[in-house]
């Protein structure tokens, strides 16, 4: 069993009101400070259920059509082991996090509370957009995963749904709108269960929504037009339903269909670390080197290397990679992090630009 400790009082939890007193001591006097604050603690078990094919949960043969290819989409149970503590290493600069929890929030309260989507309207989608690996799809996913956490009082377990959008074009003429609309049939099908939180991932929504205009111009075939309407048509329809949040990634904005930017709630932009966010990964790669014993501690600073990091514009995903190209390149078999550091700042000052 595992414990979650949040301090949102949005989301019910085990403990409300709880105040915390810290005790001074001294040779005279004692002094007490009572500190108001508010916790959830959720209390959850994690599923080692491996990823499984989103075309194999139904027996629906009307549903389950051969067009539909078995990688279109997977499914994976929350919360999961393999996404957990996803969240934690995740860093950006601005609240991006905290940001997208509150919208969530939101969109329950809005909910529950039976607002008229007519008079106030929100689709429950979030678009992430910016340049590749800067960690937009493990946002997703880890978003998803905490979110399967904190709904425990609401949903009694997550799903994520993840979506290959190029298995969705067909290479049959006119089948491709067919294929989303099948597709999104064993979707409906996940969402019918009201007491599961479903997360729809849809990772480079661009190959899908970004046809359109270019069908329109000539440059594609018509039956891409065919999809990006028959998935507006769909995700329109997802609407209806309060348990089910979509989440699309992009790595090129200015290729998606006006029509599905309009439909996002936040269109959130996700660039590659700062300075400051530089260091703070880092600073947990080697904090991780050495609990392994893989490297003695010791002095390292970070600044110059962090400064290069932004200087050549390097993403996320070079950063994670970086600690093990900087431990192979180390001179000596058991390093100590200054060793470490400067090794890593010759592999920034190697890299090419176009890496």
């Amino acid at each position: 069993m595992n414990l979650s400790l949040s301090n949102s009082p949005m989301v019910g939890g085990v403990i409300r009101g709880l105040y915390l007193s810290n005790v001074l001591t001294g040779p005279h006097n004692t002094h007490s400070f009572t500190f108001p604050c508010t916790f959830s603690v959720h209390a959850y078990q994690l599923s080692d259920a491996p990823v499984s094919d989103l075309k194999h949960l139904t027996e629906d043969d009307d549903v389950n059509d051969d067009l539909l290819t078995e990688n279109a989409a997977t499914v994976l149970e929350l919360p999961n082991a393999s996404t957990s503590g996803l969240w934690d290493t995740l860093v950006y600069d601005a609240d991006v996090k905290n940001t997208l929890l509150r919208y969530i929030y939101a969109t329950l309260r809005f909910s529950s509370n039976d607002v008229d989507a007519n008079i106030i309207s929100w689709n429950r989608i979030v678009l992430l957009h910016g340049p590749p690996g800067t960690g937009k799809t493990s946002l997703a996913k880890a978003l998803a995963h905490k979110l399967s956490i904190r709904l425990s009082e609401v949903y009694v377990s997550g799903k994520l749904v993840e979506i290959n959008a190029h298995s969705l074009f067909s290479k049959w003429f006119s089948e491709s709108g067919k294929l989303v609309q099948q597709l999104f049939e064993l979707i409906n099908i996940l969402c019918d269960d009201e007491a599961v939180f479903v997360t729809l991932l849809i990772d480079e929504v661009e190959s899908l929504t970004g046809a359109r205009q270019a069908a329109v111009n000539g440059n594609e075939p018509s039956d891409a037009i065919r999809v990006v309407n028959a998935l507006l048509t769909q995700i329109d329809k997802l609407k209806q339903r309060k348990n089910v949040l979509i989440i699309a990634t992009s790595n090129i904005t200015n290729a998606l269909d006006d029509a599905f930017v309009d439909r996002a709630d936040i269109q959130q932009y996700i660039g590659n670390p700062s300075f400051d966010a530089v260091k703070s990964i880092l600073h947990g790669c080697l904090d991780e080197l050495v609990s392994k014993k893989l490297v003695i501690s010791g002095d390292g600073h970070l600044d110059k290397v962090a400064s290069l990091c932004v200087q050549k514009n390097v993403s996320g995903r070079f950063l994670r990679k970086l600690p093990l190209l900087a431990f192979a390149n180390a001179a000596h078999h058991l390093p100590n992090t200054a060793q470490v550091v400067d090794a890593m700042y010759a592999c920034v000052h190697d890299k090419r630009e176009t890496e």
